[in-house]
């Protein structure tokens, strides 16, 4: 983090990022326009600001921008004119308006989350490049038609508005893998439905003893505990919306998953917090569980970061993405949608067991529309290849089990095809890997 006094004092000359998050701005400072021929990425959040200068794009290297938890009402139209402006972030401010002035023409990544807009304009359909686009907590009934172009558009979050229906548009982007919506009109009756199919035991808050903090999300605390004497994990939700979605519908994601050996066994839902708290007590997973993967960076936007040493065996990825798949299927059939298929979201060990967690963007799938629920899926289908490419291209193959390898490449292309009603289910998909791992441990 830095500060406006180290600005002024010329100590950041000729920085790439800077940090002045939380330092009480009313105004935008003019001093960072000293940094124009460098400064590429401008943090500005946690301020009071309400508008940007005029003179912006003198910051003609700049590509991201952050403005979260301000008091914008607008999103400013000169961003539209700052000529390598990529990523957007105004989440948390009180904006009931995005002028089509104000879309940048490389924008990839535009951030909303948790405003007051209640309409998009139609020019977004223009912004070819856009790959994420988080939208949750407003108040939209819809999207514009013309978005129907926005064939690179990779994630969606659109949860916690006002959607009767999911645009039918949708389920015909080429690259759309990532996809959450609960929190809608449109998703009530697939979660109820949901909630139904699974019973959950309600644990008393006073039989439980905290110990320490084990994690924290945008969702939630995670704190091992002591239940009767037996070590478990505690996720108190915080209650606040997410960039994702809604923590009561992570909550009611969770319990509606039910049984797989590929998921966190939920073991209750907690009763009689003294605050009225919502949480969840959990299986105390073993500390030889690590994230797969680490989370998207600003420049690789929706694609995960492996440490540059990692590496699978063919029997590692394999396995890795049989479980997986079945998990998927297990979820599309308990009428769950993932939302967030991610290496980042999986914890795996070196004995190959993984484990798919955060529910965070679990969306529901209306009950008896058969024809939705497979084009939901097939959209999951999507980041499911994403991962699968992953492996393999970190998969150490010989020239015996190449033929595998090969197999395994052409399904993927098929899980990623552009074509999205061509695309397997995940129980097809699932049968193939089982089928393959059968290849490689010689059973007939």
């Amino acid at each position: 983090m830095h500060t406006l006094s180290s600005l002024r004092a010329g100590e950041l000359a000729g920085i790439k990022r800077l940090d002045l998050a939380s330092c009480g701005l009313t105004r935008f400072p003019e001093e960072i326009f000293a940094l124009a021929d460098t400064l590429e990425i401008l943090n500005l959040s946690g301020n009071m600001l309400s508008s940007l200068p005029d003179d912006l794009p003198r910051l003609h290297k700049l590509r991201v921008i952050f403005c979260s938890d301000n008091r914008f009402s607008a999103v400013p139209e000169v961003l539209g004119l700052c000529a390598n402006l990529e990523m957007v972030g105004f989440k948390a401010n009180q904006i009931s308006s995005l002028p089509a002035a104000a879309l940048p023409d490389k924008l990839r990544w535009l951030i909303l989350t948790d405003n007051r807009l209640g309409a998009l304009p139609a020019s977004l359909g223009s912004c070819t490049r856009l790959q994420k686009l988080m939208l949750a907590g407003n108040q939209l009934p819809s999207l514009p038609e013309e978005m129907a172009a926005c064939a690179n558009l990779e994630l969606l979050r659109i949860a916690a508005n006002r959607f009767t229906e999911l645009p039918a548009w949708l389920f015909s982007l080429p690259r759309l893998a990532w996809l959450a919506y609960a929190g809608n009109p449109c998703s009530d009756t697939g979660e109820i439905a949901a909630m139904q199919t699974h019973a959950i035991a309600h644990i008393d808050w006073r039989s439980l003893a905290l110990q320490q903090k084990l994690g924290e999300g945008a969702s939630g605390v995670i704190y091992r505990a002591l239940s009767s004497s037996s070590p478990v994990a505690v996720k108190m939700f915080k209650g606040a919306l997410t960039s994702d979605g809604l923590p009561s519908s992570e909550k009611a994601a969770c319990i509606a998953a039910g049984a797989h050996p590929g998921l966190i066994p939920v073991l209750g839902k907690i009763s009689g917090h003294p605050e009225g708290a919502s949480g969840l007590v959990m299986s105390l997973i073993d500390p030889s569980f690590h994230n797969l993967a680490a989370p998207p960076s600003l420049e690789s936007c929706t694609r995960d970061i492996y440490a540059a040493e990692t590496r699978f065996s063919l029997s590692s990825a394999l396995g890795i993405a049989l479980r997986i798949a079945s998990v998927a299927e297990h979820l599309h059939a308990q009428g769950v949608m993932h939302g967030d298929l991610y290496a980042h979201n999986i914890l795996w060990d070196k004995q190959d067991n993984c484990l798919l967690g955060d529910f965070g963007a679990a969306s529901f799938i209306p009950p008896q529309d058969q024809p939705l629920a497979a084009a939901l899926q097939r959209i999951e289908v999507r980041a499911f290849a994403c991962l699968l490419e992953e492996l393999l291209d970190r998969c150490d193959a010989s020239h015996e089990t190449q033929r595998i390898v090969n197999t395994l490449r052409n399904l993927q292309r098929r899980c990623a095809q552009p074509e999205v009603g061509a695309r397997p289910l995940f129980t097809e998909i699932r049968q193939a890997l089982e089928s393959l791992q059968d290849k490689t441990t010689g059973k007939p």
